[in-house]
């Protein structure tokens, strides 16, 4: 547990191509943290974007003080994104949501009281008693049910929803976990895996998941199953094998 203050929280999130989604998932989240009186920055990264991603975000400065958009001029994939806006962030605590408003604002805020009362990490699930789904693909439910259940039962964790990227962490995590080494959506599951390994307090609470109203989801299942076992294999062999080298001193 750590007992320093959080005094501004990172929201980070990678976007290609959400111009049709970013408008009201900015507006919610901005509404629901100015609410809740959290000081807040939003770090969206577009990540090589093909239609006017950039250029709504530069419109929506306008009306969102808080949003501090950056462009991904390196090599581009989800988890590059998520690292690049890590880069530009400036909170002591940081949460990674979604461009296509799937990621609820009150379960971010949640997440920010739960990393305030000490937690180095704040999971959510959508899987356990209060969580829930909206209109997720049935295989595609089917395969993330699967491969969490190998992912707990490997690293015997209690959490049961790792590769879902709607995390919260203090800085003192994401620096303890670098160097990152997934540039897809595996980083989902390296950033929390290696701090679990490493010795980080974690906590897990239920979160809601909607599907996308706008665009196409970027996930492609048969390109990234490789990609989520090597990351795995890389992180379950420092857990059992680097004899703690790696492991948070206190």
């Amino acid at each position: 547990m750590s007992t320093a203050p959080l005094t501004l929280f990172s929201v980070v999130i990678p976007a290609r191509d959400e111009s049709e989604s970013l408008p009201s998932t900015l507006a919610a989240i901005y509404a629901t943290f100015t609410a809740e009186k959290i000081p807040h920055e939003i770090v969206v990264v577009d990540d090589g974007s093909k239609d006017r991603t950039w250029a709504v975000l530069q419109a929506l400065r306008a009306t969102i003080p808080t949003l501090a958009p950056v462009q991904n001029l390196d090599e581009h994939g989800f988890g590059r994104a998520v690292v690049c806006g890590l880069d530009h962030s400036r909170g002591d605590a940081v949460v990674i949501m979604m461009a296509d408003a799937s990621d609820a604002p009150a379960d971010a805020v949640r997440y920010w009281h739960l990393l305030g009362q000490g937690f180095d990490c704040a999971f959510g699930s959508r899987f356990i008693k209060g969580g829930s789904v909206h209109d997720y693909p049935r295989i595609k439910l089917m395969v993330n049910r699967l491969a969490n259940f190998f992912v707990r039962v490997g690293f015997a964790i209690p959490l049961n929803d790792t590769t879902n990227a709607f995390k919260a962490y203090r800085r003192t995590v994401i620096d303890g976990c670098r160097p990152f080494l997934a540039p897809h959506f595996n980083l989902t599951v390296e950033i929390p895996l290696k701090a679990i390994a490493r010795g980080y307090s974690f906590t897990i609470t239920p979160i809601s998941w909607h599907n996308r109203k706008f665009g196409v989801a970027k996930l492609k299942i048969k390109e990234m199953g490789s990609r989520y076992f090597f990351i795995c294999a890389y992180v379950w062999l420092e857990k059992y094998f680097s004899r703690g080298d790696y492991r948070r001193r206190t």
